[in-house]
């Protein structure tokens, strides 16, 4: 099942998104209610019920009126929490290599991730940018999991239970400003907390089980092999899977759950994978040829994000009418 938020007249719905066509929920069954947040809180009872929905449709054996004018929004329009992991051992290792550092150890001991500004969650369309944003603005291509109920040090080996879906993620980054407040060792911040973009729906991990496949020798969870692209204005630029992640989304659900809650709503993400974004791109470009030209988004750009099951994420770069700037009011 793939659940979407949407926006008609300013007002957000909760649907399903069945053959190209999006349908209401509340209005196929009044027991469903119309905003994803209260259905995650719902919980399992509420997703079978979404699920009879979604199968009567597929069947015909529901008259359900599709949408016809909306606004696609986040598959969750107002997370809990947003976390985002740092699974891909490839994008790691690549970007320290590119820095001429040697591959830090403690990557390969446990799960790490930090905390991103859930009330900058965008979905498909325009990504506003403030000008400093445009000093090395740069994507990241990940994919996300939304947690479906509540729980405390949970176990990896039970994590997976506590998944109502998976997204794609783009993780919005301004490399100045990010780099500039790291050498204080704290963060990221400015460099992150403008946009992080999710969608284009939150696909139900049953669709996904054709995918399956073997987590790495050592670790615990399900793993999904789904190709993972991502182009700009038409060109591909990075290219790789699911399947590549090191760790999986179970431990690092783990660790988020140790000695704190994790609630319906949060949304985690899995980091960058290999080549998932010009940062590493223009290091290794820059490696192996003194001239490379390495690229940055500008105004007008078109990301465009796609993971097989999870659908295709696009967005255009917008410059905002602003000429203010933090990185000027530098002492």
């Amino acid at each position: 099942m793939k659940l979407v938020s949407y926006k008609t007249e300013d007002t957000e719905h909760l649907g399903v998104f069945v053959n190209g066509h999006i349908y209401n929920l509340n209005s196929c069954d009044k027991q469903l209610p119309d905003n994803m947040n209260a259905f995650l809180l719902g919980g399992e009872v509420l997703m079978e019920r979404a699920k009879r929905v979604n199968e009567q449709i597929i069947a015909g054996s529901l008259e359900a009126k599709e949408e016809v004018f909306y606004e696609l929004l986040a598959p969750v329009p107002h997370p809990s929490s947003c976390r985002d992991g740092y699974a891909f051992r490839q994008h790691v290792a690549a970007a320290r290599r590119n820095r001429k550092v040697e591959m830090i150890p403690e990557f390969d001991q446990y799960p790490i991730f930090y905390f991103t500004n859930h009330n900058a969650i965008q979905g498909p369309g325009e990504i506003e940018c403030m000008p400093d944003h445009f000093q090395k603005l740069d994507f990241e291509l990940e994919a996300a999991v939304v947690i479906g109920k509540k729980g405390r040090n949970v176990r990896a080996a039970e994590a997976d239970s506590y998944i109502a879906g998976y997204m794609i993620m783009n993780d919005m980054s301004a490399r100045t400003l990010q780099m500039e407040e790291m050498l204080l060792s704290l963060g990221p911040a400015k460099g992150k907390d403008f946009s992080t973009v999710t969608g284009p729906w939150l696909v139900t991990p049953d669709e996904l089980e054709p995918y399956r496949t073997s987590p790495k020798p050592g670790h615990t969870g399900n793993t999904y092999d789904l190709k993972m692209t991502c182009t700009v204005n038409g060109v591909q630029v990075s290219s790789g899977s699911m399947a590549d992640m090191y760790w999986t989304f179970a431990e690092i659900i783990e660790r988020c759950a140790y000695g704190a809650d994790i609630l319906p709503g949060d949304v985690i993400g899995s980091g960058t994978v290999g080549t998932g974004c010009f940062l590493e791109l223009n290091g290794t470009g820059l490696l192996n040829d003194p001239a490379y030209q390495p690229q940055w988004l500008q105004d007008g750009d078109i990301v465009e994000m796609e993971i097989t099951g999870l659908g295709r994420l696009s967005n255009t770069i917008k410059a905002a009418s602003s000429d203010f700037s933090i990185l000027a009011l530098k002492k």
